[in-house]
């Protein structure tokens, strides 16, 4: 009796760990398809948001304001941009989505972020299309296109000192309104020269949200599954938490190396020469030396007057203070529409970076180098629109 008690016994646990296995795996099953559910009902309540809030169109309408998509703008990752007309007459920009696109999480990102803006320096959001797997987004059109091909080495159309200034600060003040301004706070993940568009005035507008991240504004630090930004504007602590966490001073960093490369810093024949060392490339330390020569000859020509030297010197200091490698010493955006607004005079040299990053760290993230060429992305799709990126 006692052998066939110890076999009912055995018998009796190994039954239960197998009930017990089987009911853990059925639960976590049911967790998985509950957060799935949860997630779908979201973005099916988002859409039905945006629905309320923003002009909802159908594909066949859109086809119509495009004329069947006849008038292509700009080409990418995440889709085809193109040009087209409302009823009312008004020009567009219409931004088609490819049906491989997933479950839409960029999209409703995008469509979630623009509808919370308006301001003189965001792209005005006029309306989407979510029917089936067609997804697609109505812009206003704006007549001079990217900020990258005034700046482009392969095609770049002069502006002067005074207008670089302006688009500078105009770009500024449209970070400052996401990350300030917004009922929610928006970190815009992906400024670059692509992604600034200029009206007939050249007034910038900073566009293309779709890796753009919502927080609370009383939160600092953000939360990030994936990588995300486009090579050569990413800041340092998004490849390495060594710097610190991640949070709206990322887009600090990103409109440094804007204003740097805006001001012709990061042309080819400047980054070849300084090539052979990998931390000037990924800080340009050689700007202090001009700097303090009082050479800025890269930025105008010989030819300069006193006011256009202090405007560039200016934006130089500005720009330095952005690209800090340790975000707690960039200034947030408010500041830095302070700086470039202030005089000259109240602006002091930023202290030049021992450059804590390793050689080895140099290299190994190389993606990070501003040598690379534009429009390369990280935790997205890469955007190469020759005219207007939105």
């Amino acid at each position: 009796m006692t052998g066939q008690k110890r076999v009912v016994t055995i018998t009796l646990i190994a039954v239960g760990s197998a009930t017990g296995l089987v009911s853990i795996i059925v639960l976590l099953i049911l967790l998985v398809r509950r957060q799935i559910k949860r997630k779908k009902n979201r973005q099916n309540n988002s859409v039905a948001m945006f629905k309320v809030l923003l002009k909802h169109y159908t594909y066949a309408e859109v086809k119509k304001i495009t004329k069947s998509f006849s008038h292509t703008i700009g080409k990418g990752g995440f889709g085809t941009v193109y040009g087209g007309n409302l009823c009312n007459g008004r020009k567009v920009a219409v931004k088609v989505l490819k049906d491989s696109t997933g479950n839409g999480e960029d999209f409703i990102n995008e469509v979630a972020s623009m509808s919370q803006t308006s301001h003189i320096n965001i792209v005005s959001l006029l309306g989407f299309c979510y029917e089936g797997s067609k997804r697609a987004i109505i812009y206003e059109f704006l007549e001079n296109g990217s900020l990258d091909q005034f700046i482009s080495r392969k095609k770049p159309l002069n502006l002067d000192v005074a207008t670089l200034y302006g688009i500078a600060l105009g770009v500024a003040r449209g970070l400052e309104y996401l990350h300030n301004g917004c009922k929610t706070r928006i970190v815009h993940f992906d400024i670059k020269p692509q992604n600034i568009l200029l009206d007939g005035n050249l007034c910038p507008k900073v566009s293309d949200f779709g890796l753009a991240k919502l927080c609370e504004k009383r939160e600092s630090i953000v939360s990030l599954i994936d990588m995300r930004g486009t090579i050569g504007y990413i800041a340092p602590e998004v490849f390495s938490r060594m710097y610190g966490g991640i949070s709206y001073k990322s887009d600090v960093y990103s409109y440094g190396m804007l204003v740097i490369e805006m001001l012709g810093a990061r042309t080819k024949e400047i980054i070849e020469t300084t090539a052979s060392n990998a931390t000037s490339v990924y800080f340009p330390d050689w700007i202090y030396d001009d700097l303090e020569n009082g050479q800025q000859t890269w930025i105008l020509g010989d030819e300069v007057t006193t006011e256009e030297n202090e405007i560039a010197k200016k934006m130089i200091l500005v720009s330095l203070w952005c690209i800090q490698p340790c975000p707690m010493d960039r200034p947030p955006m408010n500041r830095v529409v302070e700086m470039l607004e202030g005089s000259l005079d109240s602006l002091e040299t930023p202290p030049k970076p021992s450059m804590h990053i390793s050689r080895g760290l140099v290299t190994d993230q190389s993606s990070s180098l501003p040598s690379f060429s534009h429009g390369q992305e990280v935790g997205g799709n890469t955007e190469t629109f020759d005219s207007i990126n939105i």
